[in-house]
């Protein structure tokens, strides 16, 4: 066994909580003072903790001790709308079972690694019910652009209730290639993945449905891509907002021209539905 560690200020807590959200051997300990945490993430190889070294930094070094030998509990599945379940078993036997056991719903498997979106996660769960909401609303053919996919929950959601195209995108390349795996792994072909870095791209084509479940000081900085991305008159659906900085970004958004109806908090977690309205940008 080896562990990943790394010393942080504590106020990138939610960050490294939202990073790694969804992998059963992360671990945040609060040192002395409150002012600093050491997160850690235990791996089965080397190569898996150098991995993480290469994204964020940080050392490794060997665990030798035998309490990492127990099973790790897969979580409850998560019922989505009247359309999915989302769980992160990928055992093929259980999987049949839940397929049974939820025959109404579709079951969506997404196991956790080292990319962000099980789908347990306020934000992620709560994107994916406005997303069902969307595809219910728009019938089968429309298009989607899935920012920051982490492990392509999202993209797979909206290829299944009838989007085509579908975009996926993310800065990480080790969640490009998650996405690229559980697409296949839920019986999902043609969703493009791509490694962008979302601020400095130049988007050639437009969609009808964009999802960012990104970072609220990204998401600030994003809107002049998004209102290139976004159809006029398209839904676009916003999350990984802190509660405490949603006024900042509905702030700016509504200097590019979008609006939010639909706002829903989820403890410390907000996450909107909108449109772009090209006719009110200056």
């Amino acid at each position: 066994m080896w562990v990943w560690e790394k010393l942080s200020a504590s106020k990138w807590l939610d960050a490294w909580e939202d990073r790694f959200h969804g992998n059963p051997n992360f671990v945040v300990h609060v040192l002395k003072g409150g002012k600093t945490v050491r997160v850690e993430v235990f791996c089965e190889s080397q190569e898996d903790a150098e991995k993480i070294v290469e994204q964020f930094g940080g050392r490794v070094r060997e665990l030798k001790s035998a309490d990492w030998q127990k099973p790790v509990e897969v979580p409850a599945p998560l019922k989505i709308r009247d359309r999915f379940v989302v769980t992160q078993e990928d055992d093929e036997a259980k999987l049949a079972d839940m397929r049974r056991q939820f025959a109404g719903r579709e079951v969506l498997s997404i196991p956790p690694e080292m990319a962000f979106g099980t789908g347990d996660h306020a934000t992620t769960s709560t994107v994916l019910r406005m997303l069902v909401d969307i595809g219910r609303e728009r019938g089968p053919g429309w298009s989607c652009a899935d920012l920051g996919c982490g492990t392509g929950l999202l993209a797979i959601a909206a290829r299944k209730l009838g989007a085509d195209p579908v975009f996926a995108c993310d800065f990480d390349p080790f969640a490009v290639k998650v996405t690229e795996r559980n697409g296949p792994r839920n019986g999902v072909e043609g969703i493009v993945v791509e490694e962008i870095d979302v601020l400095a791209w130049k988007p050639e084509k437009t969609y009808d449905v964009v999802l960012a479940n990104i970072f609220s000081t990204v998401l600030i900085q994003a809107f002049p891509v998004l209102a290139k991305l976004l159809k006029p008159g398209g839904d676009i659906v916003l999350s990984g907002i802190l509660a405490s900085q949603a006024w900042d970004v509905f702030e700016e958004a509504a200097g590019h021209g979008f609006g939010f109806p639909k706002v829903v908090k989820k403890g410390k977690w907000v996450t909107a539905r909108g449109r772009w309205m090209a006719e009110l940008v200056d």
